[in-house]
């Protein structure tokens, strides 16, 4: 089982690092087109806006394809635009080169949570998924550290090069490896965008955009907090992601088992209030560089420990266009992505410092777990009528 989902593992390998690394490349990126740090944070914004539009669209417009052929197609498209965003030549170009880049992220989750579930064995089908999302938290173990320590030596245009190279043996590896699955023959657009019409899947998006958002405040401004806030050198940055890398690989695994033993949105709103502790905290102590540590070990795990439950929740909840219902999760993350990099770098325009997007970021999270309980009383009282 595990080696027929390594395809999927292996994309998320590639999508988490050109997702994440350049949260540790904005210095870099603001020093070679003399921009601010704010500015350069608007690349994070752009692709997240990318996967965003993608996600639906892509899904929807590919519904009658073998899954197989989709994320083929969509790695084809990865490896594209990362490879250009290696030669952009201004930061026009890479904030529409970045944009580009992330139109395939969401579908290719979204298409590949419903074939790990699929190929899954029976109630284990939120801990396939979290394999695949165990190459998102690998390259933040290991290939965002690395291209950031790339990026700050040599070019983080070697970065985007390397980023290219990984979507192309991902590409392959789809191709040759992964099981092949049937299309859907009874899907099309239109009842593929049915899924729209119903409350429950726009709750979930919610809970997820604004919810993940708080995390998006701290990370996005990770290497700046930690150098002119905590003291760390800047050549140290590239290990403190291996911290959070580290943690968001124990979180991705705890969060699998733990939506298949639990109730999916219970271990969403318990993720959720932890992270808001956990942001409280970074606001409080990161002058400490112990306690800086600490804190960026933990918040990587609870950011990562929802991805699962909250696929497996969206899953659940968009039966008959599961593909595309998942791919609404992966565009409300980074809704999330780019909502926490616009929102947490207004304070620091303001001039509050470095710590203030995290004050932001309890906010966020807060307000996730609020949509989050809405939902359980919600689906309470439909349990209630039922029974009448």
């Amino acid at each position: 089982m595990k080696r027929k989902l390594l395809p999927l593992a292996l994309g998320g390998l590639g999508i988490g690092t050109t997702e994440f690394v350049m949260m540790g490349l904005l210095p870099d990126v603001a020093r070679e087109f003399s921009i601010s740090i704010p500015e350069a944070g608007h690349m994070i914004s752009a692709y997240a806006l990318g996967v965003m539009i993608g996600a639906p669209l892509l899904v929807a417009g590919t519904s009658r394809m073998a899954p197989k052929t989709i994320l083929v197609g969509l790695m084809l498209l990865f490896t594209i635009f990362n490879t250009l965003s290696a030669f952009a030549p201004n930061d026009t170009i890479l904030l529409i080169s970045r944009f580009m880049s992330g139109l395939p992220h969401g579908a290719f989750f979204g298409v590949g949570s419903v074939v790990a579930s699929r190929l899954a064995d029976k109630g284990k089908q939120a801990q396939a998924i979290s394999l695949m999302f165990s190459g998102l938290t690998i390259a933040n173990l290991l290939t965002v550290p690395l291209g950031t320590y790339i990026g700050h030596t040599y070019s983080w245009r070697y970065t985007f090069g390397g980023i290219g190279l990984i979507g192309l043996i991902t590409m392959l590896a789809v191709y040759f490896a992964l099981p092949a699955l049937a299309a859907s023959k009874t899907s099309n657009i239109r009842s593929e965008l049915k899924v729209f019409s119903r409350l429950d899947p726009w709750l979930i998006f919610l809970i997820t955009a604004i919810g993940t958002g708080g995390l998006f405040c701290w990370i996005s401004y990770i290497a700046p907090l930690m150098t002119e806030v905590s003291g760390f050198s800047e050549s140290t940055v590239p290990y403190i992601l291996m911290v959070a890398g580290l943690g968001m690989f124990v979180g991705n695994l705890v969060g699998g088992k733990l939506a298949d033993k639990l109730k999916p949105l219970t271990a969403c709103i318990v993720l959720l209030l932890a992270m808001s502790v956990t942001l409280v905290l970074i606001f409080f102590f990161s002058q400490s560089q112990v306690m800086s540590l600490v804190l960026t070990f933990i918040a990587g795990s609870f950011s990562l420990a929802i991805a699962s439950p909250i696929q497996m929740l969206m899953i659940q909840s968009s039966k008959g266009a599961e593909m595309l219902g998942a791919s609404m999760t992966q565009a409300a993350f980074n809704m999330g992505n780019a909502l926490g990099a616009f929102l947490g770098g207004l304070p620091i325009a303001a001039g509050f410092g470095y710590t203030s997007p995290g004050a932001v970021g309890v906010g966020m999270a807060l307000t996730g777990a609020l949509f989050a309980w809405i939902l359980i009383v919600r689906r309470k009282r439909e349990v209630s009528v039922r029974a009448l």
